[in-house]
């Protein structure tokens, strides 16, 4: 500013109810996710309590013998969950066990009889087996597939290259893709894919998980980063 400029005229001071509304809404912004976090993992452990402890005797109860010794019950939350981490580490020594792979097979065989039963256990198993596997690289990337029309773009997750019957039949390599709905993705669609057509993206599962649930308000990079998905469609 030079001698003899007008000064600038300074911003009008805030009132007190918008330094108010901001004030709360920044305390919003600070609570909201450390609050609903708290809430998910207390509601998990509850319902991990609630479907374990019915099949502890009583007098193996820990809950028990605590609410007995004080004059007011209280819901002591965990405890199902350390019965149920502890009963899955002992299920899973015996089973890498002589005897525990003999009563496995013999299990299964007898699940193998049952019309119904056999067909969901050998798909849940194979689900688990894919993926807790040690090896395994499913949806460890995020990726941008056209849905449900060319020039529509839509994030999924990559689930694995397509086997089987649906590869053998493709002329061409074909991803099956998991596409999750906003802003539950615990649901979605599972999609196949000319690998061709799917294009990765450098953000993590995690980012691209945040930009499905906040259907696309939070963004783990910048649009300078972003492909250009208009030129590598006319390019196909």
């Amino acid at each position: 500013m030079q001698l003899g400029d007008t000064p600038p005229p300074r911003p009008p001071r805030a009132g007190i109810l918008t330094r108010l509304r901001n004030n709360f809404l920044t305390g919003l912004i600070v609570i909201a996710p450390i609050g609903l976090t708290l809430w998910l993992i207390w509601s998990v452990i509850g319902w991990i309590d609630g479907f374990v402890l019915p099949f502890v005797p009583r007098r193996f109860n820990p809950d028990v013998w605590l609410n007995e010794n004080i004059d007011f019950p209280i819901d002591i939350r965990g405890i199902g969950v350390g019965i149920f981490l502890v009963f899955t580490v002992i299920v899973g020594w015996l089973a890498k066990g002589f005897i525990g792979r003999a009563l496995l097979r013999s299990a299964e065989r007898l699940v193998s009889t049952m019309p119904v039963v056999r067909s969901v256990y050998a798909g849940i198993k194979q689900i688990a087996e894919t993926i807790l596997a040690q090896d395994s690289q499913s949806f460890e990337q995020a990726c941008l597939v056209e849905y449900p029309r060319r020039g529509i773009w839509a994030v999924a997750f990559v689930s694995t290259a397509a086997k089987g019957e649906v590869a053998a039949k493709s002329d061409k390599p074909m991803l099956s893709l998991f596409l999750p709905t906003t802003p539950n993705p615990t649901s979605g669609f599972l999609l196949f894919a000319p690998e061709e057509d799917v294009v990765m993206l450098d953000m993590t599962v995690e980012e691209a998980a945040k930009l499905v649930i906040s259907a696309g308000l939070v963004y783990p990079n910048g649009p300078d980063q972003l492909p250009d998905l208009k030129g590598e469609a006319e390019s196909r």
